[in-house]
């Protein structure tokens, strides 16, 4: 009974870093209309703004910079749209732990180990790129909330495979 309720929390967790990571990917589809959104809720005539200028600065500098790219070089976007394309993909290969996490336990751990590398991305092509530190670790986040639910899901699976596998932990 117990492997039965440790494989329930499995499929839960599995399944919201699943919606997470397609959802997280499609935002990188409609960039202008975020962006204009962004400007309105921290751009630096609001409150947010006021109080964090580097970051209204920062918003409206990317919001100018996808509006004029929008306009002049649309094609750019194709990048992001096979941005979230990657997502989605790699959201698919959880659909193999979401059926039996025992046997596909390899890709929660690669998942993992994607969550600790967005840090170093962030942090060694952020700079390269003119990214400021603080978005950058908004950036980390990612990967540090994404781990979460892998991290638990992993523990579980593992408590699984002693609990239905006597010898096997």
């Amino acid at each position: 009974m117990q492997a039965q309720m440790l494989r329930k929390r499995i499929r839960y967790l599995l399944l919201f870093f699943f919606v997470s990571l397609v959802v997280s990917g499609l935002t990188a589809v409609p960039l202008k209309l975020e962006s204009d959104l962004l400007r309105i809720t921290v751009g630096a005539e609001t409150l947010v703004g006021r109080l964090w200028p580097a970051l209204a600065h920062w918003v409206a500098l990317v919001q100018r910079g996808i509006a004029e790219m929008k306009q002049e070089q649309p094609f750019i976007f194709y990048g992001t749209d096979w941005l979230a394309f990657g997502h989605i993909v790699i959201a698919i290969f959880f659909i193999g732990p979401l059926r039996d996490p025992v046997k596909n336990i390899w890709v929660i751990e690669t998942g993992m180990i994607a969550c600790v590398l967005v840090i170093p991305m962030a942090m060694i092509f952020g700079p390269m790129r003119g990214i400021p530190f603080f978005w950058r670790l908004a950036d980390c986040s990612f990967g540090i909330f994404g781990i979460i639910p892998l991290w638990l899901a992993r523990n579980y699976v593992r408590r699984v495979i002693v609990l239905e596998r006597p010898g096997a932990g």
